[in-house]
């Protein structure tokens, strides 16, 4: 499964996100190989529209899941659309502890409630 991170730096063992718009860094994992492919973010300062355009690079890279801290209504929306997966990592996890714990299916998957 290839997933993106949202991550604080460029390496596996840089902190998760807490943002997905606005992280520092987008780390693109195959969860099998651990090959990791590090883009930085160059939304994180857009005035606007940072998450949406996040989302529109992550479905262009083919992910099947993204994993972060916290993402945004809009992004949410264009992820879903695109059938990608959103897990929420725990606070403080590094990107290879939440692509572990991705993969034992122990992370929260996010949902958007409609009122």
């Amino acid at each position: 499964m290839r997933v993106a991170i949202s991550a604080t730096g460029n390496t596996l063992s840089a902190a998760v996100d807490r943002l997905f718009g606005r992280c520092a860094w987008f780390l693109f994992v195959d969860a099998e190989t651990m090959e990791c492919e590090a883009l930085k973010n160059k939304n994180a300062d857009a005035p606007s529209g940072a998450g949406t355009s996040c989302a529109q690079l992550v479905l262009e890279r083919g992910v099947e899941a993204v994993i972060s801290g916290q993402v945004g209504p809009n992004a949410y929306e264009v992820l879903k659309q695109g059938e990608v997966q959103i897990f929420i990592a725990p606070k403080d996890s590094s990107v290879r502890e939440a692509i572990e714990k991705c993969k034992h299916n122990e992370l929260q998957q996010m949902q958007m409630k409609v009122f």
